[in-house]
């Protein structure tokens, strides 16, 4: 009799565990669904009327907190577009599938801009996402051509893609860790078209990164520099950290993520252990706050009088919910995740109705140029919403 009251009683507990995440994940949707309609009814009014490049989406607040829009040739343009695919993924609301497809198509234009490695933050988070909940073929043929045209960045020598082409008098050739984010679309082109170059070149340049950026304790720098003649590291930097050697925390997010990522796609061990072994950089530091919202960099030397990153938050919440599938410390990092999501959605969410419509408060874009301090951003609430469904599918 004993043994049947504590089953009964442990499984009344783990459906109300249960029970409450449904919830939890409901209610921040709910919000998301409220301030989406927000910002959609404030988009035009922030559209200036004779911009020679038009603006397309939205991106974080000013200091005067007006909304700000950006054209399609910015890094974020694809964010907003994908948080409305993520939106019509949980309530199957045709209205979402509407507007999805509606700003999707501001941005298709972006497939043929080849001075740029964003390709996979504006094309995959868009018409990715897009093509996974349609099976639309012209979705399709975009991805397939914004990946031929990520490829022509590649430099055979060096082993990697470059990041960007602005200050060419500091950099040759440089390479950041964020790019890791942008894989996934090469490896969505070999799978869409059997074509393994598109691959190739991903595990290639993730293989470099493993190799050239990453310091003895696991951090990440955020700019490597290569001359593409031999394929040499010229210099380490930490262009948008507090210094060089510093570790700025979305940096950490973007290789925890780039690398679980990098596992999923080719099931090589190596990948999943440098993955784990961010995830340990990140977890067991010592200036990780309680609540695991990190500051913006975890060597600002102001900690705790620091700005925190929720943008880092969220990366790393979503990674970890992928990592945990894959990783035999599953349970703890699910449960880390868990906790990020609980303190967001307790401690950092907007009000509803207001902030124009974004989500997550408290981000930090690049502290160093004091540009987007202690604002919204459009990629926090992607991430925000890319880890509450892949909490719910756990």
């Amino acid at each position: 009799m004993k043994k049947t009251i504590l089953i009964t009683l442990t499984f009344a507990a783990l459906s109300s565990s249960g029970f409450a995440q449904k919830a939890l994940i409901k209610s921040q949707f709910d919000l998301a669904e409220k301030q989406a309609k927000v910002m959609l009814a404030d988009i035009p009014a922030a559209t200036p009327a004779n911009a020679k490049v038009v603006p397309v989406s939205p991106r974080t607040l000013s200091p005067t907190g007006a909304l700000q829009l950006v054209p399609a040739r910015d890094w974020t343009s694809g964010f907003f577009p994908g948080e409305l695919w993520y939106l019509y993924e949980y309530t199957h609301n045709p209205e979402w599938l509407k507007q999805a497809r509606l700003y999707t198509a501001k941005i298709e234009n972006e497939k043929l801009n080849a001075g740029t490695h964003d390709m996979g933050f504006k094309i995959y988070c868009s018409f990715g996402n897009g093509y996974r909940l349609t099976n639309d073929p012209a979705y399709k043929d975009v991805i397939i051509q914004s990946a031929r045209t990520l490829i022509k960045r590649y430099k055979p020598a060096a082993g990697i893609i470059r990041s960007w082409d602005h200050h060419k008098e500091v950099w040759q050739c440089p390479v950041i860790i964020d790019n890791m984010m942008n894989l996934e679309l090469l490896f969505a082109a070999t799978k869409l078209t059997g074509d393994r170059t598109f691959a190739d070149i991903a595990v290639k340049h993730a293989q470099t990164t493993m190799k050239n950026h990453f310091r003895p304790d696991m951090s990440s720098y955020h700019v490597v520099d290569y001359d593409t003649l031999t394929g040499k590291v010229i210099q380490k930097n930490t262009h948008q950290g507090y210094s060089h050697e510093s570790a700025w925390a979305r940096g950490q997010a973007w290789a925890l993520y780039g690398y679980t990522m990098c596992y999923r796609e080719t099931r090589d061990k190596a990948f999943l252990e440098q993955a784990e072994k961010v995830a340990a950089f990140i977890l067991q530091h010592p200036r990780l706050p309680a609540d695991l919202i990190p500051y913006w960099d975890f060597d600002a030397p102001k900690i705790p009088d620091e700005p925190r990153d929720v943008s880092a938050a969220t990366v790393m919440a979503s990674a970890l919910y992928e990592l945990s599938a894959f990783s035999k410390q599953g349970a703890m990092y699910r449960a880390k995740a868990d906790r990020i999501i609980a303190n967001l959605a307790k401690n950092y969410v907007s009000p509803e109705g207001e902030n124009h419509g974004f989500i997550l408060l408290h981000s930090t874009g690049s502290k160093p140029a004091n540009s987007e301090v202690d604002v919204p951003l459009s990629y926090a609430d992607y991430y925000y919403l890319e880890a509450l469904l892949r909490k719910q599918k756990l």
